[in-house]
C-alpha cells in the first residue's frame, strides 16, 4: 500500500444478524437455523468474540414488523435493548448498540430504556437512530400507510431533541447523600424539559439520572438527503452502504461538511462503510466460498424482495435480462430512498442481469462484499481508510459465527500489525473506543461546539438550555 498514511486508527463495529448477513448462511451444513436471533447464549458468544478481536462495538439492526417473506431465511427477533442488558452482563469493554425507530416509539420511553443500558454496562451504550420505511410497521401502529419521508425526518429531529433534553434533564451532581441533614439530592439540579412541539409533548425529567457517558452514542444509517441532513446535525457515526472508493469518499467528504455547517468539527462525526469479507486461506477459497453461498440463493425469494424495493411487479424482472429502463424514479420513493438509488446505480453501471444483481444484494443486501485472503481484506480495509473515504468499517459476516472468528483471529491480526488498530482496549466506556469526549452537562459547559444539534429554549427558566447540543 503506498498511499500517505493517516493518523490515528480505525475503528471496527461487527453488525450481527442471525446466521450471518448473506441470505443463504442458514442454508450451509455448519448453520443451526433454529431461532439464532432468539438464543441469547449465542448471541453473547458472538458478543464475547468480537470483544477478544477489541473491537469498538456490535450492533444489532432491528424493526416492528416480521416480514412475510419467512420463507426467505430465518426469521424472529428479540427487542434489542434487552439483548443489549444480557449481553452487558457477560462481556466488559465491547460497545453494544442497538436500533430503534423515531416513528414507532415515544422520547421518554425510548431515552429511559437506552439510559439504562448505559448504566447497566458501564457506559457502553449506543442508539442507531431509523426512522423505519417499511409500510408493515405502519400498520403494526393504526397507521394505513407509510408516513412520507420529510414528515418522518422532522419527527427524528424533534425526537432526538427531546432525547438529549431528557438525558441532560439531570446534572452530573444531584445526588448529595447528606445523612446527617436527611437530604439526598439537590432538587434545583433537575431540569424537566416542560416540552411541547410538533411531534411530541414531554414535561417531566427522566427517572434515570445521567450515565455513564451522559447519553449513548448516536448512530445513523441514513443516506438519502434528509438522512445524511440529520446525521451531519445529531451522529457521532454513520453507518453507510456504500459500493465503490469514489462514492464512499464523496459521502464522507459530504456529510463532513454538512456537519461544519452546523458548527460541529467534522473530527466528531465518524463514518463506517459496510463491508461483507468472504475470508478464505486463499483468494480462490475465498471466491469458492462465496460462489457457494450465492449458489444457494432462491432466487423466486430474492426476485420478490428486489422487486418490493424497486417498486415493480416480479414478472418485470425476467432473472436473465438486465433492469427494465422505466423504473421509478427516487422522487418517487418514500421509504429507503438511499438504498433504492445504490442498487439501481449498481445494476446500471455493470450492466447487472436480475440473476446477477441478486447475487450481489445476497450478502449485504447494497454493502461492498469482499471476498480474498486476510491480508487481502485487510488491504481493502486500509485502501478505504488511507483515502478518507472512511473512519472506520461495519464488519457484516457472511456466515456467523464462522466469520466473526475468521475475521478476529486472521484479519484484526494484520490491522494491528500495520498500526492500524487497537492491540488492546485503552479505556472503558464506547466513547472512549470512538475517540470521542463525555458531553458536559449544558449547565455547566464553558466551551462551545462540544455537542450536537441546535439551541433550545429551557422553558422552565426562560433561559438557552443546549439539550440539543449546540
Amino acid at each position: 500500500m503506498t498511499a500517505p498514511r493517516r493518523e490515528g486508527q480505525l475503528h471496527l463495529n461487527a453488525f450481527l444478524m442471525s446466521t450471518g448477513h448473506h441470505e443463504a448462511s442458514w442454508r450451509l451444513p455448519e448453520s443451526d437455523p433454529s431461532y439464532r436471533s432468539t438464543d441469547i447464549g449465542y448471541l453473547q458468544r458472538l458478543a464475547q468474540t468480537a470483544e477478544r478481536g477489541h473491537l469498538d462495538s456490535i450492533f444489532f439492526a432491528d424493526g416492528p414488523a416480521l416480514f412475510r417473506d419467512v420463507g426467505r431465511r430465518p426469521s424472529g427477533t428479540l427487542e434489542p435493548t434487552v439483548v443489549l442488558a444480557a449481553i452487558a452482563a457477560v462481556t466488559s469493554r465491547i460497545g453494544l448498540i442497538a436500533t430503534a425507530s423515531t416513528t414507532y416509539n415515544d422520547p421518554y420511553n425510548l431515552a429511559r430504556r437506552f439510559a439504562s443500558v448505559d448504566h447497566i454496562s458501564g457506559g457502553r451504550a449506543g442508539w442507531n437512530i431509523v426512522t423505519t420505511a417499511h409500510l408493515e410497521a405502519a400498520r403494526n401502529f393504526g397507521q394505513d400507510e407509510l408516513p412520507s419521508h420529510r414528515s418522518r425526518y422532522e419527527r427524528a429531529a424533534e425526537f432526538i431533541d427531546v432525547a438529549l433534553r431528557l438525558w441532560d434533564s439531570w446534572e452530573d451532581d444531584v445526588e448529595i447523600g447528606d445523612k446527617e441533614a436527611g437530604l439526598w439530592g439537590d432538587a434545583t439540579r433537575i431540569h424537566p424539559p416542560e416540552h411541547v412541539g410538533e411531534h411530541f409533548r414531554v414535561a417531566g425529567a427522566l427517572t434515570t439520572p445521567r450515565s455513564p457517558q451522559a447519553y449513548p452514542l448516536l448512530v445513523q444509517a441514513g443516506s438519502s438527503e434528509d438522512g445524511k441532513d440529520l446525521a451531519a446535525r445529531y451522529a457521532e457515526a454513520v453507518f453507510t452502504a456504500q459500493q465503490t472508493l469514489d462514492d464512499a469518499l464523496a459521502f464522507t467528504t459530504d456529510l463532513k461538511r454538512r456537519a461544519v455547517e452546523w458548527g460541529r468539527d467534522p473530527a466528531g462525526l465518524l463514518v463506517l462503510p459496510g463491508i461483507v469479507p468472504v475470508i478464505g486461506a486463499t483468494e480462490d477459497e475465498a471466491r469458492a466460498k462465496e460462489e457457494e453461498l450465492d449458489r444457494l440463493i432462491r432466487p423466486e425469494y430474492a426476485r420478490a424482495q428486489l422487486a418490493k424495493t424497486l417498486r415493480v411487479d416480479p414478472d418485470d424482472l425476467p432473472l436473465d435480462r438486465e433492469l427494465p429502463a422505466d423504473l421509478p424514479s427516487e422522487d418517487e420513493i418514500e421509504g429507503a430512498k438511499s438504498r433504492y438509488t445504490l442498487i439501481v446505480e449498481l445494476a446500471r453501471r455493470e450492466h447487472l442481469t436480475v440473476r446477477q444483481l441478486i447475487g450481489r444484494l445476497g450478502g449485504g443486501r447494497g454493502h461492498r462484499t469482499f471476498s480474498g485472503t486476510a491480508e487481502q481484506v485487510a488491504d481493502a480495509i486500509q485502501e478505504w481508510w488511507d483515502a478518507g473515504a472512511a473512519d472506520g468499517f461495519n464488519i457484516m459476516p457472511a456466515v456467523l459465527p464462522s466469520g466473526l472468528e475468521e475475521f478476529v483471529d486472521q484479519v484484526v491480526p494484520v490491522l494491528v500489525d500495520r498500526g492500524l488498530f487497537r492491540s488492546g482496549y485503552t479505556g472503558t466506556t464506547l466513547r472512549d473506543h470512538y475517540g470521542l469526549a463525555r458531553p458536559p452537562h449544558p449547565r455547566t459547559r464553558t466551551t462551545p461546539g462540544l455537542g450536537i444539534g441546535v439551541l433550545a429554549a429551557d422553558a422552565t427558566s426562560g433561559t438557552t438550555h443546549e439539550g440539543a447540543h449546540a
